[in-house]
């Protein structure tokens, strides 16, 4: 991560500071107005009367910034009041990158002491940038912003620490998503899976196409068929000592690289044209454990990633095949761009060997869950207990990534009904998002299990706060947060 984090017990008296003031503030505390002349002064009782939230001073040595902390009352959430600071952090960013600051400190002096954390993570999420291709000396120059240092009696060194740890994986699924197939086919996802693994301490192995075909899983061969490059399993292993569950957490990432929909081709425009984006579930689960080794989270986690792409060359399987998975199960294929099922399915039907105390899978799967929540949320349904969905959902509270639980009723299993084989690839036009989770549920025997679909905010086309534009990095901080909980 280029924008370092620190911790420190106090700052400079001539430092680019930022004071999180709490709610209702209508006077500065004198640690905030410490060096301020008496015009800066009145200037900022005037702002803070008229009920500004981001207040700026230049001192031309230094400046300082003032963020009014929101209030939790009515329905303002603690969690929804730190969501607010994020996106705080968003829009001190645009001020910060204006006045080309290198070092922030950042003051907390709510009550709770509890907003500096957000505040930074907010301005760090803003802050990131892809590296990119681009080739002109302006493109290529790094940020202003080099450092924020946290000054809070409210937090600790290892936890702005943690903080970093956690973008850090954020940044990788980013990076990820945002590389072009060009740049990242199969096997470069998996390499670069491995890379992360040897830098902070996961175990990872790469399957290859000869393994995958000795495994039978027809579902990622078959949709694998139409492509000139191999695809690839990858099993990355975090197992450190002290771990506190028995039984490992196992995490699914969809890993098609490309998907032009198959011979179902799609259409190009605010379609095909950014589906580079197809592998965030992969990413997403490279990310988590990128950030739980990082950390040193001592619990027993394993990430599985089924890659490869999905054209319509050579001998592409076409709709009306019927394809045998790893389970043994039989699908008939109606469409060919409803493929991550495929690919997942045989990971889900793996996963098993694992004896796993859960299952969670990550995948850009569905049109209809995108079309359902929108970018704001991810849609999630499963087999796990009403505890394991419960501390999910809040995690997502947490992290202000939120879930939206749809059903798994019996019913739907008439949704994915075959004449010829088990089941087939493709519901109806309704229940779009659950059909595809009733075809993965089939393949979950023996452990509990929650589907993730990420389609909605996995990849913006647009500017989106602190989110930014393009790969997302969604659901890394939710799943970390609820692992992290279970250790």
């Amino acid at each position: 991560m280029s924008l370092a984090l620190a911790y420190a017990t106090d700052f400079p008296a001539i430092a680019d500071t930022v004071f999180i003031l709490p709610a209702g503030t209508t006077e500065l505390p004198v640690t905030a107005a410490a060096d301020l002349p008496e015009a800066a002064r009145t200037y900022v009782a005037e702002q803070l009367a008229a009920d500004a939230k981001l207040i700026r001073i230049n001192q031309y040595s230094h400046r300082h910034y003032y963020v009014v902390a929101p209030a939790v009352e009515g329905k303002t959430t603690t969690h929804l009041a730190a969501e607010s600071l994020r996106k705080s952090g968003f829009q001190l960013h645009a001020h910060l990158k204006s006045d080309k600051v290198q070092t922030l400190y950042i003051n907390d002096l709510t009550d709770t002491a509890s907003g500096a954390l957000p505040l930074a993570e907010g301005l760090a999420m803003t802050a990131y940038q892809f590296a990119g291709y681009k080739t002109d000396e302006k493109a290529k120059k790094a940020p202003v912003l080099e450092k924020l240092v946290l000054v809070s009696a409210g937090i600790t060194t290892e936890q702005v620490q943690e903080l970093a740890g956690v973008l850090e994986g954020v940044f990788l699924a980013r990076n990820l998503v945002n590389a072009p197939l060009n740049k990242l086919n199969a096997m470069q996802f998996a390499e670069q899976m491995a890379e992360a693994g040897e830098e902070v301490g996961f175990h990872t192995e790469i399957l290859d196409l000869v393994r995958i075909e000795a495994l039978r899983m027809g579902g990622l061969l078959a949709v694998n068929q139409g492509s000139p490059e191999p695809p690839t399993f990858t099993i990355m292993e975090y197992k450190p000592e002290g771990a506190t569950n028995a039984k490992p957490y196992v995490l699914v990432g969809k890993g098609v690289v490309f998907d032009t929909g198959g011979l179902s081709l799609k259409p190009t425009p605010n379609s095909m044209d950014m589906m580079k984006c197809d592998m965030a579930g992969g990413a997403a689960v490279t990310g988590v454990l990128y950030a739980l080794a990082k950390n040193r989270v001592p619990l027993h986690v394993i990430g599985l990633v089924p890659a490869t792409d999905n054209r319509p060359g050579g001998v592409a399987f076409v709709p009306g095949d019927v394809i045998t998975m790893y389970s043994g199960l039989t699908v008939e294929v109606m469409n060919t761009d409803a493929e991550g099922r495929l690919l997942l399915a045989d990971a889900l039907a793996f996963a098993k060997k694992y004896n796993p105390e859960l299952v969670l899978d990550f995948a850009t799967l569905t049109g209809a869950a995108a079309r359902a929540v929108g970018k704001e949320g991810i849609v999630c349904m499963g087999t796990a207990n009403d505890e394991q969905m419960l501390a999910l959902k809040q995690a997502g509270n947490r992290t202000h990534e939120r879930l939206v639980e749809f059903p798994l009723w019996d019913e739907y299993a008439d949704h994915i009904k075959s004449d010829i084989a088990d089941i087939n690839n493709i519901g109806k036009g309704e229940a779009g998002a659950i059909s595809a989770g009733k075809f993965l549920e089939r393949f979950t025997e023996g452990y509990p299990w929650v589907h993730f679909d990420i389609a909605g905010p996995a990849f913006l086309t647009a500017p989106d706060s602190y989110r930014g534009k393009g790969g997302t990095g969604t659901a890394v901080r939710l799943t970390y947060e609820f692992l992290k909980g279970k250790a």
